[in-house]
């Protein structure tokens, strides 16, 4: 099951207490303090990790704590640090603060890490108060708390083209035709349950991320549906491909296209404000021209040529995936 949403725990190591302790040697009749400190408290990093695209391994275990740094001892010597604890989250994921609600950290690039509690600082030896007036310190500081809290990870994936649409409008397919992604596809009307990205080769050099986007119906960005769950996932897309069923009889192209986009506006303008572009699917199975038509005649009033595919034949994929192609490589142009 997909998981974009989770609330932990975590608490990072105590410092060690620093040591009271004295020399005791033959040749050092009066041995002074040499008292060590104590280890640094462990802290927990978060780091991003292209390989996941979702937060299901935090399902069933919530709590994190880092370990305590060990006491210092005799000799100077320092007490060993609290080993630190290395969460792996996906790219998209921003770290909150709960209650207050401050962001710590947004992490978007790949193998960036950031500290989300620190470990205590630990506690200095007796060594360290010795003094002209005080030859014999008999005190130590205990080792500092860690960090303890409790925070929000929110996912929104991060893909360069976002795939929006009613249930069975063919984005599954599209994804598994262009890129390695393999999402459950059927031949009646059902719903993605959870985001897919798949990459997509333009060429041997160039490729950008696809993500298929859980099916919207009307009502969406009030809540109806899966919708409003998976909506936010396609605010970081660079562009926006709705797809459109032409060979389905019991909804209009003009509908269609009225009932996602508003449903795209009333989440968010920003959103709408993308970059969008209309595809026409199941060309395959297409029976009445004059749908078509009317599609192409929608396009072209947009200022937009008109894009149509077949994912069962293959039909207007690969020039579909050069468009896009060019299309990103010319958004990347300063």
């Amino acid at each position: 099951m997909f998981l974009d949403h989770i609330l932990l725990h975590v608490e990072a190591g105590h410092g060690g207490p620093g040591a009271t302790s004295f020399r005791r040697e033959k040749s050092a009749e009066k041995g002074g303090p040499d008292g060590g400190d104590g280890g640094l408290g462990g802290s927990i990093h978060m780091r991003a990790n292209r390989a996941l695209n979702t937060l299901n391994p935090f399902r069933h275990k919530r709590e994190f704590i880092a370990g305590r740094g060990a006491s210092g001892e005799g000799c100077t010597r320092h007490g060993v640090d609290g080993e630190n604890v290395l969460l792996d989250v996906p790219l998209g994921t921003i770290i909150r603060d709960l209650p207050s609600g401050e962001q710590l950290a947004e992490l978007l690039e790949p193998g960036q890490i950031v500290c989300v509690v620190r470990g205590g600082r630990g506690g200095l030896g007796n060594v360290h108060f010795k003094s002209s007036t005080n030859r014999t310190p008999k005190h130590s500081q205990p080792g500092e708390d860690g960090e303890i809290r409790d925070i929000e990870l929110e996912l929104k994936l991060i893909a360069d083209v976002g795939l929006v649409g009613f249930p069975n409008a063919g984005k599954s397919t599209l994804v598994s035709r262009v890129s390695a992604a393999r999402p459950k596809i059927a031949d009646y009307p059902f719903t993605t349950l959870e985001p897919q990205l798949g990459v997509v080769a333009v060429d041997e050099v160039d490729s950008f991320v696809i993500a298929d986007i859980p099916g919207l119906i009307e009502g969406a960005a009030q809540g109806a549906g899966l919708g409003i769950q998976f909506l936010r996932h396609v605010e970081r897309t660079r562009m926006l491909l709705h797809l459109v069923d032409l060979a389905d009889p019991m909804q209009e192209p003009e509908e269609a296209i009225r009932i996602i986009e508003g449903e795209l506006q009333a989440f968010s303008e920003v959103l709408f404000s993308k970059p969008r572009w209309l595809v026409g699917t199941k060309l395959d199975a297409l029976q009445d021209e004059d749908r078509r038509a009317r599609f192409e005649a929608i396009c072209r009033s947009r200022g937009q040529e008109p894009l149509l595919i077949s994912g069962v034949t293959g039909e207007g994929l690969r020039p579909l995936v050069f468009k896009l192609g060019a299309m990103l490589g010319q958004m990347q142009t300063p």
